[in-house]
Protein backbone atom coordinates (compact mmCIF):
# COMPACT_ATOMS: atom_id res chain seq x y z
CA UNK A 1 0.00 0.00 0.00
CA UNK A 2 1.34 3.09 -1.01
CA UNK A 3 1.84 5.99 1.28
CA UNK A 4 -0.17 9.71 0.21
CA UNK A 5 2.24 12.32 -1.50
CA UNK A 6 2.29 13.91 1.78
CA UNK A 7 4.33 11.70 3.36
CA UNK A 8 6.44 10.54 0.60
CA UNK A 9 7.75 14.22 0.49
CA UNK A 10 8.64 14.36 3.95
CA UNK A 11 10.41 11.53 3.56
CA UNK A 12 12.70 12.71 0.75
CA UNK A 13 13.44 16.17 2.78
CA UNK A 14 14.58 13.23 5.86
CA UNK A 15 16.32 11.31 3.53
CA UNK A 16 18.10 14.70 2.14
CA UNK A 17 19.18 15.65 5.65
CA UNK A 18 20.68 12.57 6.10
CA UNK A 19 22.64 12.67 3.03
CA UNK A 20 23.91 16.13 4.04
CA UNK A 21 24.26 15.64 7.75
CA UNK A 22 27.27 12.58 6.37
CA UNK A 23 28.66 15.04 4.40
CA UNK A 24 28.82 17.36 7.38
CA UNK A 25 29.94 15.03 9.74
CA UNK A 26 33.10 14.20 6.80
CA UNK A 27 34.50 17.77 8.25
CA UNK A 28 35.39 19.14 11.56
CA UNK A 29 34.24 23.02 10.78
CA UNK A 30 30.65 21.52 9.41
CA UNK A 31 30.50 18.35 11.68
CA UNK A 32 27.92 20.35 14.34
CA UNK A 33 26.20 21.67 12.04
CA UNK A 34 25.55 17.74 10.02
CA UNK A 35 24.93 16.16 13.54
CA UNK A 36 22.10 18.68 13.74
CA UNK A 37 20.71 18.49 10.43
CA UNK A 38 20.63 14.46 10.90
CA UNK A 39 18.89 14.98 13.76
CA UNK A 40 16.15 17.23 11.99
CA UNK A 41 15.33 14.86 9.17
CA UNK A 42 14.95 11.98 12.14
CA UNK A 43 12.83 14.25 13.93
CA UNK A 44 11.07 14.73 10.80
CA UNK A 45 10.61 10.95 9.84
CA UNK A 46 9.25 10.07 13.17
CA UNK A 47 7.03 13.14 13.57
CA UNK A 48 5.96 11.76 9.79
CA UNK A 49 5.38 8.57 10.61
CA UNK A 50 3.39 9.13 14.01
CA UNK A 51 0.57 11.48 11.99
CA UNK A 52 0.52 9.25 9.55
CA UNK A 53 0.35 6.09 11.77
CA UNK A 54 -1.70 7.93 14.64
CA UNK A 55 -5.43 6.77 12.75
CA UNK A 56 -5.04 2.63 13.70
CA UNK A 57 -1.48 2.34 15.91
CA UNK A 58 -1.57 6.61 17.65
CA UNK A 59 -1.01 4.84 21.30
CA UNK A 60 1.13 2.31 20.49
CA UNK A 61 3.49 4.79 18.43
CA UNK A 62 3.39 6.98 21.73
CA UNK A 63 3.53 4.24 24.02
CA UNK A 64 6.91 3.36 21.62
CA UNK A 65 8.19 6.95 21.98
CA UNK A 66 8.05 7.54 25.60
CA UNK A 67 9.90 3.71 26.22
CA UNK A 68 12.70 5.44 23.92
CA UNK A 69 12.83 8.83 25.84
CA UNK A 70 12.64 7.18 29.25
CA UNK A 71 15.89 5.01 28.14
CA UNK A 72 17.47 6.87 25.99
CA UNK A 73 17.99 10.46 27.51
CA UNK A 74 19.19 9.00 31.14
CA UNK A 75 21.82 7.41 28.90
CA UNK A 76 23.00 9.79 26.77
CA UNK A 77 23.48 12.15 29.73
CA UNK A 78 25.01 9.54 32.18
CA UNK A 79 27.65 7.73 29.35
CA UNK A 80 31.16 8.69 29.62
CA UNK A 81 33.24 9.89 26.72
CA UNK A 82 35.35 6.71 27.14
CA UNK A 83 31.77 4.52 27.49
CA UNK A 84 30.66 5.76 23.81
CA UNK A 85 31.54 2.99 21.74
CA UNK A 86 30.15 0.49 24.11
CA UNK A 87 27.04 2.80 23.90
CA UNK A 88 27.37 2.47 19.91
CA UNK A 89 27.53 -1.10 20.18
CA UNK A 90 24.12 -1.20 22.04
CA UNK A 91 22.12 1.29 20.22
CA UNK A 92 23.50 -0.87 16.87
CA UNK A 93 22.18 -3.94 18.76
CA UNK A 94 19.07 -2.55 19.48
CA UNK A 95 18.35 -1.24 15.48
CA UNK A 96 18.96 -4.68 14.19
CA UNK A 97 16.94 -6.15 16.61
CA UNK A 98 13.88 -3.48 15.58
CA UNK A 99 14.29 -4.17 12.14
CA UNK A 100 14.23 -8.22 12.68
CA UNK A 101 11.01 -7.80 14.79
CA UNK A 102 9.44 -5.48 12.41
CA UNK A 103 9.88 -7.88 9.85
CA UNK A 104 9.05 -10.65 11.76
CA UNK A 105 5.52 -9.13 12.49
CA UNK A 106 4.82 -7.77 8.82
CA UNK A 107 5.75 -11.48 7.72
CA UNK A 108 3.19 -12.95 10.24
CA UNK A 109 0.41 -10.49 8.96
CA UNK A 110 0.86 -11.39 5.41
CA UNK A 111 2.90 -14.40 5.38
CA UNK A 112 2.38 -15.20 1.80
CA UNK A 113 3.89 -12.33 0.04
CA UNK A 114 6.21 -12.31 -2.97
CA UNK A 115 8.78 -14.02 -3.41
CA UNK A 116 10.87 -10.65 -3.29
CA UNK A 117 8.90 -10.15 -0.16
CA UNK A 118 10.02 -13.17 1.71
CA UNK A 119 13.52 -12.72 0.86
CA UNK A 120 13.46 -9.17 1.96
CA UNK A 121 12.14 -10.64 5.05
CA UNK A 122 14.47 -13.51 5.49
CA UNK A 123 17.39 -11.32 5.44
CA UNK A 124 15.73 -8.73 7.73
CA UNK A 125 16.01 -11.38 10.44
CA UNK A 126 18.96 -13.23 9.73
CA UNK A 127 21.02 -9.65 9.49
CA UNK A 128 19.15 -7.72 12.16
CA UNK A 129 19.03 -11.00 14.40
CA UNK A 130 23.27 -11.30 13.91
CA UNK A 131 23.78 -7.45 14.55
CA UNK A 132 21.97 -7.56 17.72
CA UNK A 133 23.62 -10.68 19.11
CA UNK A 134 27.34 -9.56 18.07
CA UNK A 135 26.52 -5.94 19.16
CA UNK A 136 25.32 -7.50 22.07
CA UNK A 137 29.06 -9.32 22.92
CA UNK A 138 31.20 -6.77 21.64
CA UNK A 139 29.44 -4.39 24.29
CA UNK A 140 30.22 -6.89 26.98
CA UNK A 141 33.84 -7.20 25.60
CA UNK A 142 34.41 -3.56 25.65
CA UNK A 143 32.43 -2.80 29.10
CA UNK A 144 34.87 -5.39 30.66
CA UNK A 145 31.71 -7.51 31.76
CA UNK A 146 33.79 -9.98 29.92
CA UNK A 147 37.22 -10.41 28.46
CA UNK A 148 38.65 -8.14 25.56
CA UNK A 149 40.41 -11.39 24.34
CA UNK A 150 39.15 -13.49 21.58
CA UNK A 151 36.96 -16.54 23.12
CA UNK A 152 37.82 -19.73 21.11
CA UNK A 153 35.26 -22.44 21.93
CA UNK A 154 36.42 -25.90 21.27
CA UNK A 155 35.65 -26.63 17.54
CA UNK A 156 34.39 -22.89 17.53
CA UNK A 157 35.51 -22.56 13.62
CA UNK A 158 33.41 -25.81 12.56
CA UNK A 159 30.25 -24.96 15.11
CA UNK A 160 30.12 -21.21 13.41
CA UNK A 161 29.77 -22.79 9.97
CA UNK A 162 27.37 -25.53 10.77
CA UNK A 163 25.52 -22.48 11.86
CA UNK A 164 25.72 -20.37 8.80
CA UNK A 165 24.91 -23.68 7.29
CA UNK A 166 21.78 -24.19 9.33
CA UNK A 167 21.07 -20.47 8.58
CA UNK A 168 20.95 -20.69 5.23
CA UNK A 169 19.00 -23.57 4.90
CA UNK A 170 16.13 -22.20 6.94
CA UNK A 171 16.12 -18.88 4.76
CA UNK A 172 15.72 -21.04 1.80
CA UNK A 173 13.07 -23.00 3.37
CA UNK A 174 11.13 -19.65 4.44
CA UNK A 175 11.11 -18.57 1.26
CA UNK A 176 10.11 -21.63 -0.37
CA UNK A 177 7.30 -22.47 2.48
CA UNK A 178 6.11 -19.36 4.24
CA UNK A 179 6.51 -20.96 7.07
CA UNK A 180 6.45 -18.41 10.34
CA UNK A 181 7.90 -21.22 12.73
CA UNK A 182 10.58 -21.59 10.33
CA UNK A 183 11.56 -17.52 10.39
CA UNK A 184 11.60 -17.67 14.26
CA UNK A 185 13.69 -20.65 14.17
CA UNK A 186 15.99 -18.85 11.97
CA UNK A 187 15.83 -15.42 13.89
CA UNK A 188 17.04 -17.68 16.98
CA UNK A 189 20.03 -19.20 14.12
CA UNK A 190 21.01 -15.69 13.69
CA UNK A 191 21.14 -14.51 16.93
CA UNK A 192 23.69 -17.69 17.25
CA UNK A 193 25.56 -16.78 14.53
CA UNK A 194 26.12 -13.26 15.59
CA UNK A 195 27.82 -14.37 19.13
CA UNK A 196 29.69 -17.11 17.51
CA UNK A 197 31.23 -14.37 14.86
CA UNK A 198 32.43 -11.97 17.32
CA UNK A 199 33.27 -14.19 20.26
CA UNK A 200 37.11 -15.38 18.29
CA UNK A 201 37.30 -11.28 17.62
CA UNK A 202 38.98 -9.57 20.80
CA UNK A 203 41.78 -6.56 21.69
CA UNK A 204 42.22 -3.51 19.27
CA UNK A 205 40.04 -5.30 17.19
CA UNK A 206 36.69 -4.84 18.75
CA UNK A 207 36.14 -1.57 17.50
CA UNK A 208 36.17 -3.05 13.96
CA UNK A 209 34.01 -5.70 14.49
CA UNK A 210 31.37 -3.01 16.00
CA UNK A 211 31.54 -0.85 12.45
CA UNK A 212 30.69 -4.14 10.52
CA UNK A 213 27.84 -4.60 12.54
CA UNK A 214 26.57 -1.30 12.24
CA UNK A 215 27.01 -1.81 8.67
CA UNK A 216 25.25 -5.41 8.93
CA UNK A 217 22.07 -3.13 10.58
CA UNK A 218 22.13 -0.67 7.59
CA UNK A 219 21.17 -3.51 5.41
CA UNK A 220 18.62 -4.96 8.11
CA UNK A 221 17.49 -1.78 7.83
CA UNK A 222 17.39 -1.31 4.02
CA UNK A 223 16.24 -4.72 3.80
CA UNK A 224 12.76 -3.58 5.85
CA UNK A 225 12.10 -0.87 4.25
CA UNK A 226 11.40 -3.37 1.02
CA UNK A 227 9.07 -5.22 3.70
CA UNK A 228 7.85 -2.01 4.89
CA UNK A 229 7.59 -0.14 1.23
CA UNK A 230 9.06 2.34 3.02
CA UNK A 231 11.72 4.34 0.88
CA UNK A 232 13.39 6.31 4.14
CA UNK A 233 14.25 3.32 5.34
CA UNK A 234 15.59 1.91 2.15
CA UNK A 235 17.52 5.00 2.08
CA UNK A 236 18.57 5.41 5.54
CA UNK A 237 19.53 1.63 5.48
CA UNK A 238 21.88 1.72 2.70
CA UNK A 239 23.95 5.12 4.25
CA UNK A 240 24.41 3.35 7.34
CA UNK A 241 25.30 0.52 5.45
CA UNK A 242 27.37 2.04 2.57
CA UNK A 243 29.20 4.14 5.54
CA UNK A 244 29.91 1.53 8.28
CA UNK A 245 31.51 -1.08 5.35
CA UNK A 246 33.80 2.25 4.06
CA UNK A 247 34.68 2.82 7.69
CA UNK A 248 35.36 -0.70 8.77
CA UNK A 249 37.90 -1.12 5.60
CA UNK A 250 39.35 2.08 6.94
CA UNK A 251 39.92 0.57 10.05
CA UNK A 252 41.02 -2.74 8.58
CA UNK A 253 43.96 -0.54 6.26
CA UNK A 254 44.73 1.22 9.79
CA UNK A 255 45.59 -1.94 11.72
CA UNK A 256 47.64 -2.85 8.92
CA UNK A 257 45.66 -6.22 8.58
CA UNK A 258 42.94 -7.92 5.74
CA UNK A 259 39.38 -7.45 7.19
CA UNK A 260 39.35 -11.46 7.17
CA UNK A 261 42.42 -11.74 9.74
CA UNK A 262 41.02 -9.66 11.81
CA UNK A 263 37.55 -11.22 12.33
CA UNK A 264 39.08 -14.81 12.00
CA UNK A 265 42.37 -14.70 12.60
CA UNK A 266 41.94 -15.79 16.19
CA UNK A 267 40.72 -19.13 15.13
CA UNK A 268 44.56 -19.77 12.89
CA UNK A 269 46.06 -18.39 16.02
CA UNK A 270 49.05 -19.99 17.62
CA UNK A 271 50.66 -19.12 20.90
CA UNK A 272 53.04 -16.45 21.21
CA UNK A 273 55.76 -17.12 23.59
CA UNK A 274 55.66 -14.29 26.84
CA UNK A 275 58.74 -11.80 26.69
CA UNK A 276 60.97 -12.16 29.66
CA UNK A 277 61.61 -9.45 31.01
CA UNK A 278 63.57 -10.09 34.15
CA UNK A 279 66.78 -8.82 32.13
CA UNK A 280 64.96 -5.61 30.78
CA UNK A 281 65.01 -2.36 32.86
CA UNK A 282 62.68 0.46 33.26
CA UNK A 283 63.40 4.19 33.51
CA UNK A 284 61.16 6.10 35.54
CA UNK A 285 61.57 9.95 36.18
CA UNK A 286 59.90 12.19 38.32
CA UNK A 287 58.02 15.41 37.32
CA UNK A 288 60.62 17.78 37.46
CA UNK A 289 62.88 15.79 35.41
CA UNK A 290 60.54 15.75 32.99
CA UNK A 291 59.46 19.43 33.50
CA UNK A 292 63.74 19.99 32.27
CA UNK A 293 63.37 17.81 29.45
CA UNK A 294 60.35 19.66 27.80
CA UNK A 295 61.33 23.13 28.90
CA UNK A 296 64.25 23.00 27.02
CA UNK A 297 63.21 20.98 23.77
CA UNK A 298 62.61 22.98 20.42
CA UNK A 299 59.97 20.69 19.13
CA UNK A 300 56.82 18.03 21.43
CA UNK A 301 54.96 16.15 19.53
CA UNK A 302 51.70 14.45 21.70
CA UNK A 303 50.65 11.41 21.22
CA UNK A 304 47.51 10.57 23.15
CA UNK A 305 45.79 7.54 23.71
CA UNK A 306 42.29 5.91 25.37
CA UNK A 307 44.22 6.91 28.88
CA UNK A 308 44.21 9.88 28.18
CA UNK A 309 40.18 10.15 27.65
CA UNK A 310 39.51 7.78 30.73
CA UNK A 311 41.72 10.73 33.09
CA UNK A 312 39.64 13.15 30.93
CA UNK A 313 43.30 15.11 31.02
CA UNK A 314 42.89 16.76 27.67
CA UNK A 315 42.46 20.21 29.19
CA UNK A 316 45.58 19.51 31.41
CA UNK A 317 47.47 18.27 27.95
CA UNK A 318 46.03 22.16 26.33
CA UNK A 319 46.84 23.83 28.66
CA UNK A 320 50.38 22.47 29.22
CA UNK A 321 51.06 22.19 25.21
CA UNK A 322 50.03 26.46 25.74
CA UNK A 323 52.95 27.32 28.28
CA UNK A 324 55.17 25.38 25.97
CA UNK A 325 54.47 27.72 22.71
CA UNK A 326 54.88 30.66 24.82
CA UNK A 327 58.44 29.83 25.26
CA UNK A 328 58.49 29.78 21.30
CA UNK A 329 58.49 25.34 21.44
CA UNK A 330 56.54 23.77 18.61
CA UNK A 331 53.67 21.15 19.95
CA UNK A 332 51.91 19.28 17.62
CA UNK A 333 49.59 15.84 18.31
CA UNK A 334 49.83 12.86 16.61
CA UNK A 335 46.55 11.50 16.00
CA UNK A 336 46.15 7.54 15.12
CA UNK A 337 43.53 6.15 13.45
CA UNK A 338 42.59 3.67 15.97
CA UNK A 339 43.32 5.55 19.07
CA UNK A 340 40.96 5.22 21.72
CA UNK A 341 37.87 2.68 21.30
CA UNK A 342 36.56 4.43 18.07
CA UNK A 343 37.42 6.08 14.85
CA UNK A 344 38.10 10.00 15.72
CA UNK A 345 38.29 9.40 20.00
CA UNK A 346 41.20 11.40 20.05
CA UNK A 347 39.84 14.05 17.52
CA UNK A 348 36.95 14.90 19.50
CA UNK A 349 38.32 14.33 22.65
CA UNK A 350 41.07 17.32 21.70
CA UNK A 351 38.39 19.21 20.83
CA UNK A 352 36.82 19.75 23.72
CA UNK A 353 39.52 21.56 25.09
CA UNK A 354 39.63 24.00 22.18
CA UNK A 355 43.39 22.02 20.68
CA UNK A 356 43.39 24.08 17.10
CA UNK A 357 42.51 21.37 14.35
CA UNK A 358 45.53 22.16 12.60
CA UNK A 359 47.77 21.26 15.43
CA UNK A 360 46.67 17.65 14.81
CA UNK A 361 49.03 14.88 12.96
CA UNK A 362 48.11 11.88 11.02
CA UNK A 363 50.97 9.23 10.54
CA UNK A 364 52.03 10.22 7.02
CA UNK A 365 52.65 13.37 8.39
CA UNK A 366 54.89 12.53 11.60
CA UNK A 367 57.20 9.50 10.72
CA UNK A 368 59.07 10.69 7.93
CA UNK A 369 60.07 13.95 10.64
CA UNK A 370 60.06 12.32 13.78
CA UNK A 371 63.57 11.65 14.27
CA UNK A 372 64.07 14.89 14.64
CA UNK A 373 61.67 15.65 17.28
CA UNK A 374 62.91 16.35 20.73
CA UNK A 375 60.27 14.67 22.90
CA UNK A 376 57.62 12.91 22.53
CA UNK A 377 55.12 12.81 25.50
CA UNK A 378 52.48 9.55 25.19
CA UNK A 379 50.00 10.18 27.29
CA UNK A 380 47.82 7.40 27.78
CA UNK A 381 48.44 5.92 24.30
CA UNK A 382 50.04 1.65 24.30
CA UNK A 383 49.50 -0.03 20.91
CA UNK A 384 50.15 3.27 18.22
CA UNK A 385 53.49 3.11 19.71
CA UNK A 386 54.52 -0.19 20.21
CA UNK A 387 57.66 -0.88 17.66
CA UNK A 388 56.55 -5.02 17.95
CA UNK A 389 53.70 -3.54 15.50
CA UNK A 390 56.65 -2.87 13.17
CA UNK A 391 60.15 -5.23 14.13
CA UNK A 392 58.17 -8.39 15.46
CA UNK A 393 56.61 -10.88 13.00
CA UNK A 394 55.13 -13.23 15.73
CA UNK A 395 53.43 -10.01 17.35
CA UNK A 396 49.43 -9.94 17.49
CA UNK A 397 49.80 -6.54 16.18
CA UNK A 398 52.53 -7.50 13.47
CA UNK A 399 51.90 -4.79 10.44
CA UNK A 400 49.71 -2.53 12.13
CA UNK A 401 50.84 1.21 11.58
CA UNK A 402 52.48 3.04 14.31
CA UNK A 403 53.84 6.19 15.22
CA UNK A 404 57.70 5.56 15.23
CA UNK A 405 58.50 7.34 18.21
CA UNK A 406 61.66 5.19 19.36
CA UNK A 407 63.41 7.35 16.45
CA UNK A 408 62.50 10.25 18.34
CA UNK A 409 65.75 11.97 20.49
CA UNK A 410 63.50 11.32 23.33
CA UNK A 411 60.46 9.59 24.84
CA UNK A 412 58.51 10.69 28.03
CA UNK A 413 55.95 7.43 28.33
CA UNK A 414 53.06 7.89 30.68
CA UNK A 415 51.36 5.22 32.04
CA UNK A 416 49.29 4.26 35.06
CA UNK A 417 51.17 1.04 35.52
CA UNK A 418 53.32 -1.54 33.03
CA UNK A 419 50.34 -3.39 32.41
CA UNK A 420 50.06 -4.00 28.22
CA UNK A 421 47.39 -2.30 26.52
CA UNK A 422 44.06 -2.59 25.00
CA UNK A 423 45.56 -5.14 22.57
CA UNK A 424 47.07 -7.11 25.76
CA UNK A 425 50.38 -6.90 24.14
CA UNK A 426 53.52 -6.01 25.68
CA UNK A 427 55.42 -2.98 24.55
CA UNK A 428 59.37 -2.96 24.21
CA UNK A 429 59.25 1.18 24.14
CA UNK A 430 58.41 1.06 27.88
CA UNK A 431 62.11 -0.35 27.96
CA UNK A 432 63.72 1.58 25.86
CA UNK A 433 67.21 3.38 26.59
CA UNK A 434 65.40 6.90 25.57
CA UNK A 435 61.94 6.14 27.37
CA UNK A 436 61.27 7.90 30.67
CA UNK A 437 58.65 6.41 32.43
CA UNK A 438 55.95 9.04 34.29
CA UNK A 439 53.65 6.81 36.36
CA UNK A 440 50.44 7.73 37.55
CA UNK A 441 47.17 9.28 36.54
CA UNK A 442 47.44 11.33 33.10
CA UNK A 443 45.14 14.21 34.58
CA UNK A 444 47.06 14.54 37.51
CA UNK A 445 50.42 13.90 36.13
CA UNK A 446 49.94 16.23 33.55
CA UNK A 447 48.62 19.26 36.38
CA UNK A 448 51.85 18.61 38.15
CA UNK A 449 53.78 18.67 34.91
CA UNK A 450 52.47 22.04 34.18
CA UNK A 451 53.19 23.77 37.16
CA UNK A 452 56.89 22.07 37.34
CA UNK A 453 57.25 23.57 33.75
CA UNK A 454 56.18 27.44 34.88
CA UNK A 455 59.19 27.19 37.13
CA UNK A 456 61.73 25.66 34.93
Amino acid sequence: MSSPTWVQLAYLVAALCFVLALKGLSTPKYARAGNLLGAAGMALAVVTAFVHGAVHNGLLILLAVAAGVVVGIPAARSVKMTAIPQMVALFNGVGGAAAALVALTEFLAVPHGSVLFQVATVLTVLIGSVSFSGSVVTFLKLQEVMTTRPVLLPAGQFLAIGVAAVSAALALAVVLTGSSTLLVLLALAGLALGALFVLPVGGADVPIAISLLNAFTGLAVAASGYVLANTLLIVSGTLVGASGTILTRLMAQAMGRPLTNILFGAFQATAVAAHTDEQRTVRSGTVEDVAILLGYAHSVLVVPGYGLAVAQGQHAARELAQVLEQRGITVHYGIHPVAGRMPGHMNVLLAEADVPYEHLKELDDVNPGIGSVDVVLVVGANDVVNPGARDEPSSPIYGMPIFDVDRAKAVVFMKRSMRPGFAGVDNSLLYNPKTTMLFGDAKESLTKLLAAVKQV
